[in-house]
């Protein structure tokens, strides 16, 4: 009988170093295993019967705005190492693509999203589950840079958001959910001496596993 797959989750704020752990996670072990990153927003709800601009106003830092249902089914099925047609998101239309991703069954899934955490389904399928624990001005700094020079933002709109949805949606659910974490990692993927920690961890429950 194939053994399962190693799932491990990593959660945080907008623009803690999420995805930066992830991609430093992904180089470690992609030598030695069948290893992916999974993102959580691959899985906002499908809005294709709204108009474009009810689209525009989604609050996409509160937990509604995602498909957990189908997460949550397409991770069991990757825990069993099955195949699965991953959703796209399009972000240029707001919507769900037509199209999807084939992905065949990997030995470790690597998932990154605000909400792992907060999510009790999707919580109790990690075999270990991450907290990037980063300051707020420090995140906030992160994503006012990011989104002026990747996505066309402005100054005014991108504090806006902030203050209206990422903000409180972060209080409200992500910061409280750090007391599901296994391991708590402070300033995301600059901190080298916890992510080797994560790493010691990982190859312990692969071991155990017999991968």
């Amino acid at each position: 009988m194939t053994s399962q797959a190693v799932i491990i989750g990593i959660a945080g704020g907008s623009a803690s170093g999420k995805t930066s752990i992830a991609q430093q996670l992904y180089e470690y072990f992609k030598g030695n295993h069948r290893v992916m990153i999974l993102k959580q927003d691959d899985y906002y709800k499908d809005q294709s019967h709204k108009t474009l601009e009810e689209r525009v106003k989604t609050n996409y830092d509160h937990p509604f705005a995602f498909d957990n249902e189908l997460l949550v089914k397409q991770l069991t099925q990757l825990k069993q190492k099955q195949r699965i047609e991953k959703p796209i998101y399009d972000y240029t239309i707001h919507t769900r693509s037509q199209k999807v991703e084939i992905i065949e069954g990997r030995d470790i899934i690597i998932l990154e999203g605000i909400f792992v955490l907060a999510q009790k389904e999707v919580r109790e399928l990690c075999d270990i589950l991450v907290y990037v624990d980063t300051d707020s001005d420090i995140r906030f700094i992160r994503r006012l840079k990011r989104d002026i020079s990747e996505r066309g933002r402005s100054l005014e709109s991108v504090c806006s958001q902030y203050l209206d949805t990422v903000r409180p949606m972060h209080e409200q659910f992500i910061e409280p959910s750090k007391k599901y974490a296994h391991i708590i990692i402070p300033e995301g993927g600059s901190n080298k001496v916890a992510i080797d920690l994560l790493i010691t961890k990982m190859k312990s429950i692969i071991d155990d596993i017999k991968l």
